[in-house]
């Protein structure tokens, strides 16, 4: 750490990982939910357990890519960040905002939720992942443009590198698709349309473009490779993720009232999205072997690398799975498309997220790395939440295929509840391995309570002099 600026992205990751753990425990109540319908109901009910589980993911993983601007743009700039003042009263407003939000889904019924917040006035509510109240999504506009104007005057007044630009291009990218979520019509297919912008804008488009400005930091600082060759792969992983990203959107409008192209054009165009996620897993190899000196952080080194895999595994090929139309006709809607979200929404930015938390959190604590004993924890954490997250979408791969051959395959097609019974063990195991990531979770969030070495700090500053 350079600047003593950087310094107001600390309570970012912390409020991060806090509510990452809150998001698993709401994970694990809606998990439990499948095999026992009653289980906590009428208190909090499967459409809220999902609701706040869901909205946790978004609020966590934007708490860490601002977190992660913070703390890198001033790094990349050599300059301090325009206004800390600012950046730290946006984190309270964005904290306090979703909390309250929160706190409103687990008290107030829905219905009523959207009566007291003037959904009647400009509908917004009611969609996956943007159930918000309209104040809500109003703040976190707000919160984005506050985010964006001082990250943005900070690469005005310093140095401007590539990862800098596509960086906050990609942040402003990330506020521009979010605008999407304002627009809720009548007509189911235009909200469609609309939905998906905002979704898959995000999570198949622009945040895989914050993906790979947050490797290439991590490994340009890690491995001391060249920044000119980490330039080079990001432009073509970048590149090759617009091409494919923004066409093969179109794999979510089969079947729902759009012109038929989009079926040729969203299997096509979607078929190619693991490319930029093969790259990625190549580019992390390569720069690792360039590698011009060790560094002892080597818990980050783990989430660095572990990233492209399991990204790779959930958002390419557990996507490729199901992306062409005429297996999306069978499998849509079933818990292999749950498979294929969690594994991706963990690979892809859960983990990098973990990554630059884990390299940064050691240097805005004052130390180079965290001690030997640090470290084993950490990268248990790993080994158990990754190991725990591939039997998750293993088991809800078995679910999904369950209901594509019982439920919408054959003759004579069972009803849903039947397909649901023949689903239950499947349900069992994904709530087992779903208690296994708490637990590897725990061992991640053990690592930063646990004490440094004496000298260790010394030995490895004299080590890398």
């Amino acid at each position: 750490m350079n600047f003593r600026s950087q310094l107001v992205a600390k309570p970012y990751f912390v409020a991060a990982l806090a509510l990452f753990l809150g998001q698993i425990l709401f994970g694990l109540i809606a998990g439990f939910q499948y095999v026992d319908g009653t289980f906590l109901f009428p208190a909090i009910p499967f459409s809220v357990s999902r609701m706040v589980h869901t909205n946790l993911l978004i609020v966590w993983l934007l708490m860490a890519f601002m977190g992660a601007a913070y703390f890198i743009v001033p790094e990349e700039a050599q300059t301090e960040l325009y206004s800390p003042r600012l950046a730290l009263a946006t984190f309270w407003v964005f904290l306090v905002a979703g909390a309250l939000t929160i706190l409103a889904y687990l008290l107030v019924p829905y219905s009523d939720l959207a009566a007291a917040t003037g959904n009647a006035m400009l509908p917004t509510m009611g969609r996956g992942y943007l159930e918000q109240p309209l104040p809500t999504k109003v703040g976190i506009v707000l919160v984005a443009l506050s985010l964006l104007f001082n990250i943005s005057m900070t690469l005005f007044k310093g140095r401007r590198t590539s990862l800098n630009v596509i960086l906050v291009g990609a942040l402003w990218g990330l506020a521009l698709l979010f605008l999407p979520a304002f627009y809720f019509p009548e007509d189911t297919v235009k909200a469609s349309y609309g939905w998906w912008w905002v979704v898959h804008g995000w999570v198949e488009g622009d945040w895989e473009l914050i993906l790979s400005a947050l490797l290439g930091f991590i490994l340009i600082k890690m491995t001391g490779v060249d920044r000119e060759i980490v330039e080079k792969w990001m432009y073509v992983i970048i590149a090759m993720t617009l091409i494919s990203g923004i066409i093969g959107i179109g794999h979510h409008y089969y079947y729902i009232g759009a012109p038929e192209y989009w079926i040729w054009l969203g299997s096509v165009f979607s078929a190619i999205e693991p490319i930029p996620f093969i790259m990625l897993i190549v580019f992390s190899i390569r720069m690792l072997l360039k590698r011009r000196r060790e560094n002892p952080n080597q818990a980050a080194m783990l989430w660095a690398l572990g990233t492209p895999i399991v990204a790779f595994l959930g958002a390419g090929l557990w996507g490729a799975m199901i992306t062409l139309a005429p297996v999306q006709y069978y499998a849509h809607g079933s818990n292999f498309t749950a498979a294929h979200g969690h594994l991706a929404f963990f690979g892809a930015y859960a983990m990098v997220s973990l990554a630059i938390i884990s390299y940064a959190m050691p240097l805005l604590r004052g130390r180079v790395a965290n001690g030997i004993a640090a470290q084993r924890w950490e990268m248990s954490g790993f080994w158990i939440m990754v190991i725990s997250m591939l039997a998750i979408a293993l088991a809800l791969s078995g679910a999904g295929i369950v209901t594509a051959f019982s439920q919408r395959m054959g003759d004579h097609p069972l009803s849903f509840m039947d397909t649901q019974a023949q689903e239950q063990v499947f349900f069992w195991l994904r709530e087992l391995a779903g208690v296994g990531f708490l637990a590897g979770l725990l061992a991640y969030l053990v690592s930063f309570f646990v004490p440094g070495e004496a000298g260790y700090d010394a030995a490895v500053k004299r080590a890398l002099s």
